[in-house]
């Protein structure tokens, strides 16, 4: 390309007769313009590897999305069988050798709500109770349901019953509080109203934030068991069961 810039330009010295000066001017110019035609041959090599990163991974087979399924489903039966350990091991092989299927993404939430089981926590801090008070969310001392929750939601809504039923039968042993930020069309007064409505008995308190970032939360609602500071539970709060929580209280 330069041989070709300069054959151009090397008649008008000639004929000019250029000095010195002009002739190392000109060279500057050849080099300025070799950089140019440089930057401009990059361009669409540099685009094209970029297209090439951002092209999505080829699909999974079929045989490779039943297995994934099939382990995700053997993760799901231990967690309801309170073995997590083993449904820990069956969601990392998951995600090791079948992390282009479908069900992975899923299978990502599932592996960070287990991994917060086996943490220590404290008791996080709390804006304001609806009802109930400090004394029922103590997660260093006893057993705790805590459950994650918002009125607007109606998955929320649908396990307040079972809920209750379990702060009647284990109280005295196990307290239960529900915990909400009150998001989207939530407020204050939808809080009290709801209560009162559905004649909840069990502590309610709005949090700040920490809590559900503490135990990972992503969806709900979620609900999460604490004996003695440690996480022994993770989970949606209808999968748990009474069997269960008589192996942890």
């Amino acid at each position: 390309m330069r041989r070709v810039i300069l054959a151009s330009l090397l008649p008008v010295m000639l004929l000019a007769c250029a000095p010195k000066a002009e002739v190392d001017e000109l060279s500057a110019r050849v080099e300025a313009l070799e950089q140019r035609v440089k930057e401009l041959e990059s361009k669409p090599a540099a685009k094209a590897a970029g297209a090439a990163a951002a092209a999505p991974a080829a699909a999974a087979s079929a045989e490779d999305e039943q297995a994934a399924m099939d382990l995700y489903n053997a993760a799901n039966e231990a967690m309801e069988k309170g073995d997590i350990d083993d449904a820990k091991v069956k969601i990392d092989a998951l995600l090791k050798d079948y992390g282009r299927t479908r069900i992975a993404s899923r299978a990502v939430r599932v592996k960070r709500e287990l991994d917060v089981v086996g943490k220590d926590v404290k008791t996080p801090q709390v804006e304001k109770w609806f009802q109930g008070s400090a004394s029922d969310l103590n997660l260093e001392d006893g057993t705790t349901l805590v459950v994650f929750w918002e009125v607007w939601c109606p998955h929320c809504r649908r396990e307040v019953p079972e809920l209750q039923k379990l702060a009647e039968k284990y109280q005295g042993r196990m307290d239960v509080v529900g915990l909400t930020k009150i998001t989207k069309s939530a407020t204050e007064e939808k809080v009290t109203e709801f209560i009162k409505e559905q004649k909840v008995t069990y502590a309610i308190a709005k949090e700040t934030g920490d809590a559900s970032q503490e135990f990972a939360v992503s969806g709900i609602p979620a609900a999460a068991v604490v004996k003695d500071g440690k996480v022994v539970w993770r989970g949606h709060p209808g999968r748990l069961n009474e069997e269960m929580i008589d192996g942890w209280i």
